[in-house]
């Protein structure tokens, strides 16, 4: 099945020098870049990676999941804020029992995260920007 063309992911090509920006995810693998970057670093990898489901899964087992959420809170756009709110509602309804409508709203957060990659990656970009390489 073809996804429709509002659907596909496009690539990502970053307006910040190479260096900057390969310089801030080195910083961020070594868990040097700060609140709330890293935290919408991570956020971002685990959606892209698998879904909302394990960015909160890995978020339980690696640490406080709430926690980090309310970081992430502050740095996200009101509509991404809103779709983390929902994912969360609707992982925490599937952890309770099999439920397909969460499934599919969670996979649908997931869908909007991916489309508006552009957007939080520009929030990356300024902060790369200010790095000194």
């Amino acid at each position: 099945m073809k996804l429709p063309r509002f659907l596909k992911k496009k690539e990502f090509v970053s307006k910040v020098d190479p260096d900057k920006w390969n310089a801030m995810w080195d910083l961020w693998i070594d868990d040097q870049v700060d609140a709330p970057y890293a935290q919408l670093m991570y956020y971002q990898s685990e959606v892209s990676n698998g879904g909302h489901g394990q960015y909160f899964s890995n978020c339980e087992e690696n640490g406080d999941l709430k926690k980090e959420m309310a970081v992430l809170k502050t740095i996200l756009p009101v509509k991404n804020r809103f779709y983390l709110w929902l994912a969360y509602r609707a992982y925490r309804s599937c952890a309770k029992k099999e439920n397909a409508v969460a499934e599919l709203l969670t996979l649908w957060c997931d869908i909007v995260v991916d489309m508006d990659e552009a957007r939080l990656n520009g929030i990356l970009e300024e902060y790369a920007e200010k790095l000194e390489v």
